[in-house]
């Protein structure tokens, strides 16, 4: 069976849940890797580009997977690996649960489903607030400031709520 449309997991439906002795067999982030690129050189990177969340919301794990990526190629394309340090500042704590039910002809006689079930652990999700930075990204070059912008709304992309990039100068 598919993955649920993002619109499905978005929003918050209670406070989060992150009780892994209750409920067994909670498939691990699909995110590998939380830091990239060259951090061994961090007092000589003169720029930062931040991804902040504007409105309240959850992010799944394999949409912070899938904006890693794009962020990564990108900036390892455009201005090098050894000149960026890229990291994701938050975890996908949050559980995410389904009660999944038979969607086949005929399942309507079958079940019938309940009401607030708890259903089983498909995920995990990352949950943030307003202000709350996501993405950010560290350059030693002076000039590149239009490809960092442009790595971060492709990640920002991968999100279902909406963002905004802010740039700091050392």
């Amino acid at each position: 069976m598919p993955l649920r449309p993002a619109r499905c997991y978005t929003k918050f439906s209670g406070p989060p849940y992150t009780r892994r002795e209750y409920i067994h067999g909670v498939p691990q982030p699909k995110i590998t890797k939380f830091e990239m690129g060259n951090h061994k050189v961090m007092e000589n990177y003169v720029l930062k580009g931040e991804l902040i969340a504007i409105e309240a919301g959850q992010i799944r794990h394999n949409a912070l997977e899938a904006a890693r990526i794009a962020v990564n190629k990108y900036l390892a394309g455009t201005i090098g690996d050894q000149y960026f340090y890229f990291r994701i500042r938050v975890y996908p704590h949050h559980v995410l649960r389904e009660n999944k039910l038979m969607a086949f002809a005929g399942a309507d006689r079958l079940q019938d489903g309940m009401r607030q079930a708890f259903g089983k652990p498909i995920g995990t999700a990352a949950r943030v607030y307003p202000g709350h930075v996501i993405l950010e990204v560290w350059t030693s070059k002076n000039n590149v400031e239009e490809h960092v912008k442009e790595a971060l709304r492709r990640g920002g992309d991968k999100f279902p709520i909406p963002t905004r990039i802010v740039i700091r100068r050392k």
